[in-house]
């Protein structure tokens, strides 16, 4: 890294992941084991900066690790002490010192290509966002807002990691939603993937990988975990984006559906205040995808509001995050 002339290196350091299954997580030949990786990373770090020409150049360091471990030792399951990771990361589109959210592991790869000039062609399907492009969204703005465990009790009393209170022109109808139930998921909630894996393992609550920071979820199977009358029946509505009538207009969202009939999930759309239309409809499972919907808007429509109607009772869940209206 120094003296050849590398585009891309790429470096497994292995005695952590050895120190884990030997010894535990909770272990001081694992502490060793990190602070000899630290050492190795501090090499190759300076080999970097002491290139001829690295004035001249754009280098992107990311560090990262593929899994955690068990304080016994080992890892596979589905704890979140198994399940998290980190990324840091050091590059001239990336802010020096700042925290973030909505960095997850699929982001290494679409980072690594992005930087060297890759374009990502949507039809490779890749569940990462590159780094160096944030796009937060509405849901993001409530990380202040969200709140300790009610009901919970597999949660860490110090995570926070929820709240029914949606951002500025987001609202929720609850109108028709059964009442009691478990306090977290009683109706649509926004919650982070810290605080609603850990809600109830081996259900595949982690197979969210493409939503981001705060997201917005239904979760019938959570909510039906304590005594309740009537059925899960909840609506999210969008603010009203303005469009412009008579002509087409994209309507793009993260999603992630597992499905347990008689559950059913709407995506409805209603212009200038009309009554909501439906223009997608779930009843089946849908892996973490960008799920996109062509609109086409009414001659002399000037806005449109989107709802997200989840109905069903002690089922699976639906998850929702950015939330995006396009016109070309």
């Amino acid at each position: 890294m120094r003296d050849a002339d590398p585009d891309a290196v790429f470096v497994q350091l292995d005695n952590i992941d050895h120190a884990g299954h030997s010894y535990g997580a909770a272990s001081q030949q694992y502490l060793d084991a990190i602070h000899g990786a630290d050492a190795q990373v501090g090499q190759m770090v300076a080999a970097v900066k002491a290139r001829p020409s690295y004035g001249s150049e754009d280098w992107l360091i990311m560090i990262t690790a593929d899994h955690g471990h068990t304080d016994p030792g080992g890892h596979g399951g589905s704890t979140l002490q198994e399940r998290q990771t980190f990324m840091i990361a050091v590059g001239s589109a990336l802010a020096a010192g700042s925290v973030r959210h909505d960095v997850k592991m699929p982001d290494v790869a679409v980072s690594a290509l992005a930087h060297l000039g890759v374009a990502l062609d949507p039809a490779w399907g890749l569940d990462g966002r590159p780094v160096q492009q944030p796009t937060p969204d509405d849901f993001d703005s409530l990380r202040g807002r969200l709140q300790s465990r009610v009901d919970e009790t597999g949660i860490p009393a110090s995570i926070l990691g929820f709240t029914h209170t949606p951002p500025a022109g987001w609202s929720v109808d609850n109108s028709a939603m059964g009442t009691g139930g478990v306090t977290e998921w009683r109706g649509w909630s926004f919650t982070t993937d810290e605080f609603w894996t850990q809600a109830q393992r081996d259900q595949n609550r982690e197979c969210n990988v493409r939503a981001r920071g705060v997201f917005a979820v239904a979760d019938g199977d959570e909510w039906s975990d304590k005594s309740l009358t009537g059925s899960f029946d909840s609506t999210l509505v969008s603010p009203a984006y303005p469009v412009t009538g008579g002509r087409p207009a994209t309507l793009a969202y993260t999603t992630y559906y597992r499905q347990e009939s008689p559950q059913k999930g709407e995506v409805l759309v209603s212009y200038d205040g009309a009554a909501p239309v439906g223009v997608k409809t779930y009843t089946a499972d849908v892996p973490s995808r960008t799920e996109t919907v062509t609109l086409q808007v009414p001659a002399g429509a000037s806005s449109v509001r989107v709802r997200f109607r989840y109905t069903g009772g002690n089922n699976w869940y639906w998850v929702i995050d950015d939330v995006r209206i396009s016109q070309s």
